[in-house]
């Protein structure tokens, strides 16, 4: 089965011999964009959060049968060394990562949040991103939170400016 679907900006066709293969072995194994992780394979501990048509979704349990289409971003997509994403940005500045291995499903969880809730308090940060971190750097990513919304203000008001 051939799957069709944009990744990143980028038009990719993949061949699929079954098309409930988790788009997370697609991403990883085919694609060989790494960024996105295997937590737990049940879509609990969100390690493997990537975004189809801008929503969060758990990708390992995410058939790549449903992508056909689609609009698929990964951390790779959200941005680079020379222009991050500014929900890296924070994540840099807040010094948030202890181990690592959960943090690019925390900072697509939270892409996604922004895009819908542009300044989240932290009864919304609670209500919208459920990944677990196991070292617990969860105080530093919730200032990291806070601090992409604010770089995200920053960012759109000087794209409007120089417009």
């Amino acid at each position: 089965m051939n799957i069709s679907f944009n990744i990143n900006g980028k038009s990719e066709s993949v061949e699929i011999t079954d098309e409930n293969t988790p788009l997370l072995w697609v991403v990883r194994d085919i694609l060989d964009l790494k960024g996105t992780k295997f937590g737990c394979g049940k879509a609990a501990c969100g390690a493997c959060t990537l975004h189809v048509d801008g929503e969060a979704i758990r990708s390992c349990s995410y058939p790549v049968k449903l992508v056909e289409g689609k609009m698929i971003t990964t951390l790779e997509g959200l941005g680079d060394a020379e222009n991050p994403h500014p929900v890296q940005q924070a994540w840099i500045e807040e010094i948030v990562p202890q181990c690592g291995y959960c943090q690019p499903g925390f900072m697509m969880a939270t892409a996604a949040l922004l895009n819908k809730i542009p300044n989240p308090t932290d009864e919304d940060i609670d209500n919208n991103i459920s990944n677990v971190c196991r070292c617990g750097t969860y105080y530093r990513m919730r200032k990291a939170i806070h601090r992409a919304a604010e770089l995200n203000v920053s960012e759109v008001a000087s794209e409007t400016q120089n417009s």
